[in-house]
């Protein structure tokens, strides 16, 4: 059997990045680790089940150039949740960027937001 572990997403500092996907979005800090002057191992995650994420800083002009763009701006991350209503308005009341109102497609309810560096995510409920 064969499991997603984790995916990177390139940011431009550390801890603005984990202030944002913890405070903000309401992740785990899950490691920081130290690994030279320059790079640290930061792993997030929104539970304790699925990927989690690693915080990748960038460390050249190419990989500048990627962040808020892993996905040349197609929605890149989908963050399923069992209450949408309260996540929803939790991201809302603390600045998260949502670029359309949520709707109901034939698999649950859906809205898209942007994350701090730009990247766009899906918020799932289920149906």
């Amino acid at each position: 059997m064969n499991t997603l572990g984790m995916i990177a997403i390139v940011i431009d500092d550390y801890d603005v990045a984990i202030s944002h996907f913890v405070n903000d979005l309401g992740f785990t800090l899950i490691e920081d680790k130290v690994m030279s002057p320059e790079k640290r191992w930061v792993v997030v995650a929104p539970s304790k089940e699925g990927a989690r994420i690693l915080l990748a800083k960038a460390a050249n002009d190419q990989q500048r150039s990627a962040i808020g763009n892993s996905t040349g701006g197609r929605v890149g991350f989908f963050m399923y949740t069992t209450n949408f209503t309260e996540t929803y308005e939790s991201y809302s009341s603390r600045g998260i960027e949502f670029i359309e109102s949520p709707r109901q497609e034939e698999y649950g309810q859906v809205v898209v937001f942007k994350d701090k560096y730009g990247n766009k995510w899906d918020l799932i409920e289920q149906k």
